[in-house]
């Protein structure tokens, strides 16, 4: 298959950028991390618990030989409440691989039909992304991890976000609780793109950022990248093609239940699973694996449905290469 378009943006200093991928599952984030200063933890302060004061009565009887008084007294109190779910900042040893949580199955997901422009690319997504909330929020429940929904972004021209300005001409875009999706960009890349699947694939790729962004595996990543000396390290790339890599996974896990008692057609799984496998580095900067390894992450993702089989940061280089 020849080169899909290939983004002439080069890393912009953010959480998760989609895009610049010559064939590549969506997300295709590039992730950047900081060159010259820490990328600031964003979002998080939505998990904290608010543990109000409040006002009780209490009674004290006190009895002797000749009279029995009663007081009441006002005593203010902040009662001791257990921590709300808060983002864990490890990569390999992060708590949720031991939980043994996967993409949870539902009854239904109506999907309308694909029309390959940006209102009927954002009616197909918008229908999807409840369905990939239910798969995930209970997951997220059970490790006590924090949960808010993704927001969806359809844009045509370019578009401002916190990570910087995107243009249409480029792959789909994480950030900060965002996905940007770049309106008519698939169905431009050719004709093997013009199916739903695709779309399918790319929407849960880009969704497993949004889990690396809840769980604080992003930040951990961001941290470990600016600690080796930067995104366009070699050892800053091989941990990029990680983040990538799990991302890919995470999206062969969110297509699991798709696939469970034809709640779709089992064609758009599998073409999305297929998509996912031609993505990959190719000859642009190694920093989102090899196209075989993206064809094995998805499908280990999807088959075992189990977050620990998305442990990327504990693979060898090999396997991320």
């Amino acid at each position: 298959m020849p080169p899909r378009r290939k983004s002439s943006n080069g890393p912009i200093l953010a959480l998760v950028l989609g895009g610049v991928v010559i064939l590549g599952l969506g997300a295709v984030g590039v992730f950047a991390a900081a060159f010259n200063s820490k990328v600031k933890d964003t979002g998080y302060s939505a998990y904290t618990t608010y543990s109000p004061t409040y006002t009780y009565t209490t009674t004290t009887t006190t009895t002797t030989t000749t009279t029995t008084s009663t007081r009441t007294t006002q005593t203010s109190s902040t009662p001791t409440t257990p921590p709300g779910p808060k983002a864990v900042y490890k990569l390999a040893d992060h708590p949720i691989f031991g939980t043994g949580v996967g993409a949870n199955d539902f009854a239904s997901c109506p999907l309308p039909a694909m029309q390959y422009n940006p209102a009927g690319e954002e009616r197909f997504l918008a229908a999807a992304l409840p369905c990939i909330e239910k798969a995930w929020q209970p997951a997220l429940k059970a490790a006590n991890l924090p949960y808010q929904p993704v927001e969806l972004q359809v844009f045509t021209g370019t578009t401002q976000t916190p990570c910087g300005s995107r243009r249409n001409d480029t792959t789909a875009m994480f950030c900060r609780g965002v996905i940007y999706w770049p309106g008519n960009f698939y169905a431009n890349e050719g004709a093997t793109t013009r199916h739903p699947g695709v779309y399918l694939g790319q929407l849960g790729h880009e969704y497993g950022h949004h889990i690396q962004w809840l769980t604080g595996l992003l930040r951990a990543a961001d941290q470990a990248q600016y600690d080796v000396g930067g995104w366009d390290t070699p050892k800053g790339l091989e941990l990029n093609r990680r983040l990538e890599l799990q991302a890919t996974c995470l999206g062969g896990m969110t297509l699991a239940p798709f696939s469970h008692k034809n709640v779709i057609p089992m064609d758009v799984v599998n073409t999305g699973l297929q998509d996912a496998g031609q993505r990959g580095d190719y000859n642009r900067t190694p920093d989102h694996g090899s196209a075989p390894n993206n064809q094995r992450w998805v499908m280990h993702g999807h088959k075992q449905n189990d977050i620990k089989a998305c442990n990327t940061w504990a693979a060898s280089s090999a396997d991320v290469s």
